[in-house]
C-alpha cells in the first residue's frame, strides 16, 4: 500500500509529519511518500497530477494548502486536514510582496521564494468555479459527485486561527466524513497520533 502526503504552504516533503507517518506505517507494509510541491500553482497542478498518476496511492493526505491540492485529486481516497480553500485571500492579506522562507529543506536546495501577484492570480484561478459548461481545468470544490463524497474526509482544528472552511466542506461533501478535532492549524505529533493515524488505519484497514 502507498500513501502520498501533501505538505502545507512554505513547507517541503521533508516535513516531520511525513517522516513520523513513514516511521509508523513502514513496518506495516505501507509506504509514505511526500514530494516537494512547486510554489506556483500552474506548476504544482500538472506536477501533482503526473506524480499521483504514476504512484497510484491508496490514500492521499493533505494539510492546509496541501489539503486544497488533495481535494483536486478526484477518484482517490483523501483526508483533508484544515484545508485552505482560498489561498489567494490568505496570501494577499498575510504574504503579498514578501520573501517567504521554506520551513523544511527542499530537494532543490531552495531556501525561500517570493509571494507575488502572479502567484495569487494562479491560486485565484483554481478557486474560481467555472460557469456552467466551463473548461475542464481543475477547480477547488467543483464537480463533486456522490461517489466523490464517499472518498473524502475533512478534519478541522477547533483552534485553527488561520483558516476555517468547515461550512464550505459540509456544503459540498456533507457531514458524514466531517469532524472537528482538538487542534490548531499546524499539525503536531499529538494530533497526528490521536486523530490522523487512527483514521488512516480505519480507511486502509491496516
Amino acid at each position: 500500500m502507498q500513501i502520498i502526503y501533501l505538505h502545507g504552504f512554505s513547507s517541503a516533503g521533508s516535513t516531520g509529519t511525513a517522516t513520523e507517518m513513514r516511521n509508523h506505517f513502514y513496518p506495516l507494509g505501507v509506504n509514505v511518500i511526500s514530494p516537494d510541491i512547486p510554489v506556483m500553482p500552474n506548476d504544482a497542478v500538472p506536477f501533482l497530477h503526473d506524480f499521483i498518476a504514476e504512484h497510484k496511492p491508496d490514500l492521499i493526505i493533505g494539510t492546509s494548502m496541501g489539503a486544497m491540492y488533495a481535494e483536486l485529486q478526484k477518484g482517490y481516497r483523501r483526508i483533508l486536514v484544515n484545508p485552505s480553500f482560498q489561498m489567494s485571500r490568505t496570501l494577499t492579506f498575510n504574504h503579498l510582496g514578501k520573501n517567504v522562507a521554506f520551513q523544511n529543506p527542499r530537494q532543490d536546495g531552495a531556501t525561500q521564494f517570493k509571494v507575488d501577484k502572479e502567484m495569487i492570480a494562479q491560486f485565484k484561478a483554481l478557486e474560481t468555479v467555472p460557469k456552467k459548461g466551463g473548461d475542464n481545468a481543475p477547480h477547488v470544490l467543483y464537480g463533486i459527485t456522490p461517489e466523490e463524497k464517499e472518498l473524502v474526509w475533512g478534519l478541522f482544528g477547533d483552534k485553527d486561527r488561520l483558516v476555517n472552511f468547515q461550512k464550505e466542506f459540509q456544503k459540498c461533501y456533507g457531514k458524514e466524513h466531517f469532524k472537528v478535532i482538538d487542534a490548531e492549524h499546524r499539525l503536531n505529533s499529538i494530533v497526528l497520533k490521536k486523530e490522523i493515524i487512527p483514521l488512516i488505519h480505519q480507511i486502509l484497514g491496516v
